[in-house]
């Protein structure tokens, strides 16, 4: 089985805290043909969720009562405290210090100065996703907030990555940020006619076929927040919502973003 490694400052790893643990990891195995690998955690568990026996993604019940359900992003990190410190002089928080997870890694939860959190990811046994870009496997992480010039001025500053931003329709403009040479997400502002919405990293998801996705979503309980669109040069995509409220998108990439 082959392993990723992930160049610091690069996603390399998602998981849902749900609170339907039983019934996230049917729908999301019903969806994208994973199976569960239910390991204990501290008087809880951790479920594994595996595409072709390699490490997708996973999900987690809520310990707190009264949390909604949700996808977390994890950037990679070469030191997660000198990163956890580095977000606070950069004008954010850190909304969970840096904890030992096992021998799997450490990790913390920092916040930035918009409200969006995102998890830092110092890898111990446990370096990410082993399956990724493929149908099933998370593809891209997208920041929606309220204010992108500022996201972007502590991300870049946290992880060394450089922004451009580009007109994307009317009245519309699209952020990209690049870990080197190399995309490392998205980032656009959230806009009014999409109610309220705290600012959050949303995860994509690789699908074969976005439309025949989207129907499977809708037969096993779940949402689709938008009908699916096309991104000219890119794929066709939809946001959709689980039966527990996480919310995701699901993308089936153009032949020549597939292949690049």
């Amino acid at each position: 089985m082959a392993t990723m490694e992930y160049k610091p400052g690069t996603f390399c790893w998602v998981d849902l805290s749900t609170t339907d643990h039983e019934g996230a990891k049917k729908f999301y195995s019903s969806l994208f043909g994973w199976t569960a690998d239910d390991l204990p955690v501290e008087g809880s568990v951790y479920s594994m969720m595996k595409k072709n026996g390699q490490n997708a993604a996973a999900i987690a019940p809520h310990r707190a009562p009264g949390m909604p359900t949700y996808w977390s992003s994890y950037v990679s990190v070469q030191d997660v405290d000198a990163s956890s410190e580095k977000a606070k002089s950069l004008g954010g928080s850190v909304m969970m210090p840096p904890m030992d997870v096992m021998g799997a890694g450490r990790m913390s939860v920092v916040t930035d100065p918009t409200g969006a959190n995102v998890c830092l990811w110092q890898a111990g046994e446990h370096k990410g996703a082993d399956y990724v870009n493929d149908e099933g496997g998370f593809c891209w992480n997208e920041l929606l907030t309220t204010d992108v010039n500022k996201a972007m001025k502590f991300y870049d500053g946290m992880f060394d990555w450089t922004s451009q931003t580009a007109p994307m329709g009317p009245g519309m403009e699209y952020t990209t940020m690049k870990n080197g040479e190399r995309a490392a997400g998205g980032a656009m502002t959230i806009r009014p006619e999409w109610g309220p919405m705290p600012p959050n990293w949303g995860v994509y998801f690789t699908v074969n076929d976005c439309d025949t996705a989207c129907a499977k979503v809708k037969l096993l309980g779940g949402k689709v927040l938008a009908e699916p669109h096309d991104i000219p040069g890119t794929g066709r995509f939809a946001p959709c919502m689980d039966p527990q409220g996480g919310m995701f998108s699901v993308i089936a990439m153009a032949p020549q973003a597939a292949s690049s």
